[in-house]
This record gives C-alpha cells, sequence and structure tokens, in this order.
C-alpha cells in the first residue's frame, strides 16, 4: 500500500510541530523517520494512523493507495502499531497477546478458533518463539518482548506496519540484533512500513528510505547512501554521524578557517568546515592542499577502528577514525605534530554550501 501526505500540519497551542509535510512512502518500502527529540517524528507517524488528528486545512489530505483516509478512524486503516514500551497485557500469556487483535474483531469478520490458533501458531514461527506461548510478559526478556509486540501487530494482517522507536528501550546488543531480524522479516512480508527513530545507525542499516527531519520540517528524502555521502543540507551531515567542525570566515573568495573566530561574530560572514572522522589523512608533512597543523592527544585502539585524537594549535579537538591497517602503517605517536589532510569535506557559509577556496 502506497501512502500520500500532502500539506500535513500539526500546532500545539504556539508550537508548531510539523510545517507543510508533503511525502509519499512507497508500496513495500521501510522507510525510516530520523531526527533528534521535537522533529516531528512521532506526531507524524500518530497522524498517518489516525492516533493524531492534523490541522483542519482545505488542501490537507492523506491518502492509502490513493484513497482518501484523512477523516478515517484508527480502527478503519488497517494499521499496526508497535511501540517502544511493548504495551503488552500482562495478565496473558503470550498466545492470547497475539491473538487478542483476531478476537475482538466484528463478529462477522472474527476467524474461527481453529483459524485463531493457526495464525497465531504461524506468527510464533515467524517471529521465532514457537515454544513461548505460554509464557506471560514477564518471563520474557525485552528483546522477546518486542519480537511479541510485532507478531500482535502482524496478526491482523495490516495495510501499513508502524514503529515508534521499537528498540528504543533495549540494550545495544540486542538492539543491534533486532534490526538484522526486523530487516530480514521485513524482506519475507513487503508490508509498507514507516518507523521513528533518532538513532542514525539504525535507520541507515534498515531503512530503504530516510526521510531526515528537524523541527517540524523535512531536511531531505533519500536512500541511506544518499543522506550519509551527499547531505542536502548542513544539519543533515552533522546529525548523520560524528562531523569534526571548524569556525571560519569569509574574506573576499576565500573560507579562512586558520584562526578561532568568536560564535558570536556575525553570521554574514562566518563559515564552518565539516570533515567526517574517516575522511581526515594523518601525514607526518603538510604536502600541496590544504592541511591543518595538530598533536597527537589520545589513540584508542579497541574496536573494529582506531579512534585518534587530536588537538590543534588553537586547542580545538579533532577526531580521525583509521582502519587497524592503516593505523599500522601510519604508527602515529603520542604528542607527536603531525598533519591533517582532508579527503572529502564540505564547507557551509551563511547556510548555504559554498563551493569556492578555503584555507585552514
Amino acid at each position: 500500500m502506497s501512502i500520500i501526505l500532502r500539506n500535513i500540519s500539526k500546532t500545539f497551542g504556539d508550537f508548531h510541530a510539523l510545517k507543510n509535510i508533503n511525502i509519499e512512502f512507497q508500496s513495500g518500502e521501510l522507510t525510516a523517520l530520523l531526527g533528534p527529540s521535537g522533529s516531528g517524528k512521532t506526531t507524524l507517524l500518530r497522524i498517518v494512523a489516525g492516533l493524531e488528528e492534523a490541522d483542519r486545512n482545505a488542501n490537507a489530505d492523506i491518502l492509502f493507495d490513493s484513497q482518501t483516509v484523512t477523516s478515517s478512524p484508527v480502527n478503519r486503516r488497517q494499521v499496526g502499531f508497535v511501540f517502544q514500551h511493548y504495551a503488552l497485557f500482562r495478565h496473558m500469556t503470550v498466545f492470547e497477546n497475539i491473538a487478542f487483535g483476531l478476537r475482538v474483531k466484528p463478529r462477522d469478520q472474527r476467524p474461527s478458533k481453529q483459524d485463531i490458533k493457526d495464525k497465531v501458531n504461524e506468527l510464533l514461527r515467524l517471529v521465532q518463539m514457537e515454544t513461548m506461548a505460554g509464557r506471560y510478559p514477564s518471563q520474557l526478556s525485552g528483546g522477546q518482548r518486542q519480537r511479541i509486540a510485532l507478531a500482535r501487530a502482524l496478526a491482523i494482517e495490516p495495510k501499513v506496519l508502524l514503529l515508534d522507536e521499537p528498540f528504543g528501550a533495549l540494550d545495544a546488543q540486542v538492539r543491534a540484533e533486532l534490526r538484522r531480524w526486523l530487516r530480514k522479516l521485513h524482506d519475507t512480508l513487503h508490508v509498507t512500513s514507516i518507523f521513528v527513530t533518532h538513532d542514525q545507525e539504525e535507520a541507515l542499516e534498515v531503512a530503504d528510505r530516510i526521510v531526515v527531519m528537524n523541527r517540524g520540517a523535512i531536511e531531505q528524502i533519500g536512500s541511506p547512501n544518499e543522506v550519509f555521502h551527499c547531505p542536502a543540507t548542513e544539519f543533515v551531515m552533522q546529525f548523520l554521524g560524528d562531523v569534526n567542525v571548524f569556525h571560519g570566515r569569509i574574506e573576499s573568495d576565500s573560507a579562512i578557517f586558520n584562526e578561532v573566530v568568536p560564535l558570536t561574530e556575525g553570521r554574514e560572514n562566518t563559515a564552518r568546515l565539516l570533515v567526517r572522522p574517516h575522511d581526515l589523512t594523518i601525514q607526518s608533512t603538510p604536502g600541496a592542499g590544504p592541511a591543518l597543523p595538530a598533536k597527537v592527544y589520545r589513540v584508542l585502539t579497541a574496536g573494529p577502528i582506531v579512534k585518534v585524537e587530536l588537538i590543534d594549535r588553537h586547542n580545538r579537538l579533532i577526531q580521525v577514525h583509521l582502519s587497524h591497517d592503516s593505523y599500522n602503517h601510519t604508527m602515529v605517536k603520542l604528542h607527536e605534530e603531525v598533519y591533517l589532510v582532508p579527503r572529502e569535506s564540505r564547507v557551509y557559509a551563511n547556510n548555504d554550501a559554498w563551493t569556492g577556496a578555503y584555507v585552514i
């Protein structure tokens, strides 16, 4: 099922939670709504579900498969909802939790007892919890509870699956395992799915497409590769992963970053150089292009990458990420004077991308 939102806004008093949102979710696609707290992600998800009403606007509309559902209540939209904190019925077994949505259907739509049993057992196999049918939620781990919550949402055969921070209450290892499991499950079911997250790694790993939101507006829509490697705005680049930010100024036709610029300086001539830690090369000599002198402050070799922290001559902390092979080849030493050369970087001046020369 495809979903189209047209001119959707939402205000709470004087707070504009959503500002004229226009977007289409493709049928069978897994889309992540990504952004910081207060960016409007959950409000948008609740409006899609029918749990929240958008501001009244003659041009506003919500369409499921080209049919308007703007005035349809939540129980007629055929959506499945998975919450962050599971929302399981504590007094019901796993089996009864999954069966609940089927048992409360109108009598003329309700499956037979045998059909309900078959459906629940099928879902238990799908979420790999066949042996847990008789247990209660208190007897399950957090990851198991979330799988049951997902199975319960799928029991009613929704046309749209909505997930609100589904892994936010879990520890890092369980969260990573469930991310991979959810991606595999989606590839099996191909149900149109939208999930809310503030976790950049989660969105990049799981989603077919990412909608980056900020202050109630959409900053960028694209595949994980597009939003990470070709950020449309300064906000997107800073939000998606670690970034070194150098503040500078515009002088003539160049952006200058070889001095410390007070943050209170007028914005009309300020500039920011953004470089991801893995896009900095450490060299013993400056070379021909832009290079930043710095001193090695700390080296962390535990983990899949080597993290090198350096201090420049203005006492700014800089992060560099190296593969272990690169580190073994470079072999930087504590307190060593080196030069940092950006392979890829972006310069922004007055909130717009800067395409001119720069000096560091």
